[in-house]
């Protein structure tokens, strides 16, 4: 069997008391109908592939004197199910329930179908200490696929289940799993005379969510950093003055991102190395792109244009930055390099084309779509070097797209009788629906190293 000794730790919980105001310039109205209570996501699939692959969790086997709080052969069964790509054997109708590999009885599972099999134990062995050993079995060919053995204590049990799922994931669909990271979003309570909003970190599957910024103001846009740890944002709080700030979402601690120029900054953006920022600048009403460099404070301006510039966006390999401008009369998509020079047009479909996301691989983006008939605001993709569109969603007010780190899927907001959070697949074949009794606003999805 495969060994790992790497620990998986959950974040502490983190509070910020001061009010917060974070906005941009563009959709500046539609964040103003951000809110949610801080329960965790419920996740729904609302639609997936018919040809979804048979797996069969079984029940893991629990020793020792302190049994774990967490059912994780559910959380294993849960994660892979919300993906619209694999389908559960119920529990119940489960002939037998093996938890090592000796005892599996390869054709009673032929014969019900089952392809994949997942089986577990997990033992106490210590004071507030586990070993979790699980195998992944093909059954059809009635061999292992792979096997480990993952250390845990009674606060990391959840990320190790998620571990558990991207391992297999990863070997059935050759894709790296997503189920470790974490998704950043908004949330509000409270009428419209006193709202209260707030910016929360949660594991991709709803779960430990976390509060890291309170306001009395519309939070907006929150942006990753490379490694996971940090988020950008804007804020009014200097005196009525909008300015970017970076904070460490587990220790709370935070800095004020501090340029030469006046002037409203707001939309940060990570380079890919986490080293440079790139965000808007306002000035007298007009609004260019610009890039700091974090440690030598190099700034440099990327556009200079009396339209409106705003929303920037790297490109993974850090040469360019997307942006959304309505130099061309309506909003559209730009690429210009990060060094400079003369922007370049991307989108030409439709009548509007904002907020770019950019795909892991660099090959794709995602965007906010107005077609033009009518039918108001989707998500859609676009290949770079094609330069083929397609709609992926059918809301009439779908935005702030944001890419899976393994960019199998794209998270977004939407607004039916309030806001809420959807995905869907980059194919279009999968979606969710991720629910809260109230309002959500502004998610964002965190990279893999967090």
């Amino acid at each position: 069997m495969e060994n790992t000794s790497t620990q998986f730790t959950k974040a502490p919980a983190a509070r910020i008391r001061k009010p917060v105001v974070i906005s941009s310039v563009l959709l500046i109205l539609l964040a103003l109908t951000a809110g949610a209570y801080a329960k965790p996501l419920t996740i729904t699939i609302t639609q997936g592939i018919e040809a979804a692959l048979p797996i069969a969790v079984v029940p893991f086997r629990v020793s020792g004197a302190v049994p774990p709080s967490e059912d994780l052969a559910q959380i294993v069964s849960n994660d892979l199910v919300r993906t619209g790509q694999f389908k559960a054997f119920p529990v119940k109708d489960m002939l037998s329930k093996p938890t090592d590999p000796a005892t599996i009885k390869y054709q009673n599972w032929r014969i019900l179908g089952v392809e994949s099999l997942v089986i577990g134990q997990v033992e106490n062995t210590g004071p507030d200490n586990y070993t979790i050993s699980f195998w992944l079995q093909d059954v059809f060919q009635a061999k292992q696929m792979v096997a480990y053995k993952i250390p845990a204590t009674s606060k990391t049990l959840r990320a190790a289940a998620h571990k558990i799922s991207d391992i297999v994931y990863e070997q059935l669909t050759g894709v790296k799993g997503a189920f470790s990271t974490r998704i950043a979003y908004v949330t509000a309570e409270g009428d419209f005379r006193e709202k209260r909003y707030s910016l929360w970190i949660a594991d991709s599957d709803g779960e430990n969510a976390q509060e890291i910024l309170r306001s009395k103001e519309p939070i907006m846009s929150p942006s990753w950093s490379p490694d996971g740890k940090r988020i950008a944002y804007a804020s009014l709080e200097q005196g009525g003055a909008q300015k970017v700030y970076i904070q460490n979402w587990q220790t709370t601690e935070r800095e004020q991102v501090k340029t030469p120029l006046s002037g409203l900054h707001g939309a940060p953006s990570w380079s890919p190395k986490g080293d440079k920022l790139a965000f808007t600048i306002t000035k007298n009403g007009n609004a260019d792109i610009y890039t700091l460099h974090l440690k030598t404070q190099k700034m440099r301006k990327l556009t200079t244009h009396w339209a409106i510039d705003t929303e920037p966006v790297w490109t993974p390999d850090g040469g360019s930055i997307i942006f959304t401008s309505d130099r061309g009369g309506r909003p559209q998509l730009y690429r210009v390099a990060a060094d400079g020079g003369k922007p370049r047009r991307l989108t030409f479909e439709g009548r509007e084309n904002l907020k770019a996301a950019v795909s892991p691989d660099g090959k794709m983006i995602a965007m906010v779509h107005d077609s033009g008939n009518g039918n108001g605001y989707q998500i859609a993709t676009m290949e770079l070097d094609s330069g083929a569109m397609q709609i992926l969603t059918e809301g009439r007010l779908d935005e702030s797209p944001s890419f899976a780190p393994n960019g199998s899927m794209i998270i977004y907001a939407t607004t039916g009788r309030r806001g809420e959070l959807a995905a869907v697949s980059v194919d279009g074949k999968i979606k969710q629906s991720l629910s809260y009794q109230e309002d959500v606003r502004e998610p964002a999805w965190s990279p893999f190293n967090n």
